[in-house]
């Protein structure tokens, strides 16, 4: 910490916890309160139970979980695949040009989410690129909204990479594609980690662009939490919503690990 008076730090810590708990933990706690409720007409939530998170874990919500965990899952190897190809091509152009690769990859983030839903249905609805109505246009969407995170992670740990070791190995003989895989991506395996993570998260909880373009038989868990708050099932839908925090943060902690040893491999 950079305060190093005993006071000062007491402040730090005293703003932090004002902000941090009505802003991001009591709004979590809530939710968390509710999905062991069967009413809330006090300040505390009354007759808990366990049966909404057994509503939550079983037919379609088990399903609707599964389907985020697939459409994020392929959605972030798209995205990673995508932005760090994007990345490294970018990182050989001259400033100008690398400006232009920046803003188009920023874009789909620079415009809300329901108007890159909107394009992508537009786009993919007539032949020959009918994917309207399938699976395949949800995961394209995600990828898009994602692809963007991707991009920015890995071009921003090319800039800190340093080129001694790329001219090392070129010096004794390797070939481009070889320092490429030998060299340039292990070194960037942390931040690519880290990308991964990140795009896995956003995608778990993507909902504007989803609601455009999901069939019904892909229902991603944003969306049915949306419906069961929509008609009033608030408890089931905290309940789905705890299940959707808790399996983004277990892929997420294993993420972290791989993250930590690629750090120090």
């Amino acid at each position: 910490m950079l305060v190093h008076s005993r006071k000062a730090k007491w402040t730090v810590w005293a703003v932090f916890f004002l902000l941090f708990l009505p802003l991001f933990a009591l709004p979590l706690l809530v939710v968390l309160g509710a999905s062991f409720a069967t009413h809330w007409s006090s300040t505390l939530p009354s007759d808990l139970t366990l049966a909404n998170y057994r509503a939550a874990t079983r037919g379609e919500a088990l399903q609707a979980l599964t389907t985020s965990l697939v459409t994020a899952l392929a959605a972030s190897l798209l995205a990673l695949a995508a932005g760090a190809w994007a990345a490294l091509a970018a990182a050989a152009l001259k400033q100008r040009y690398r400006r232009i690769m920046d803003a188009l990859f920023v874009l789909p983030v620079a415009v809300p989410s329901v108007v890159v839903g909107l394009a992508v249905l537009v786009a993919f609805s007539q032949p020959p690129f009918l994917l309207n109505g399938t699976r395949s246009i949800v995961i394209l969407a995600h990828t898009v909204l994602v692809t963007a995170f991707a991009y920015q992670s890995v071009s921003a740990a090319l800039t800190r990479l340093d080129p001694a070791y790329e001219q090392a190995a070129a010096s004794l003989g390797a070939r481009p594609a070889y320092v490429l895989w030998r060299v340039r991506l292990p070194l960037l395996l942390p931040s690519l980690t880290a990308a991964a993570g990140l795009c896995f998260a956003l995608s778990m909880g993507e909902l504007s662009a989803t609601m455009m373009l999901y069939p019904p038989d892909w229902t991603p868990l944003p969306v049915l939490i949306y419906a069961a708050t929509d008609r009033g099932a608030l408890f089931v839908g905290s309940a789905v919503a705890v299940v959707l925090m808790a399996a983004t943060l277990l892929v997420l902690l294993v993420v972290s690990r791989v993250r930590t040893r690629a750090s120090y491999r």
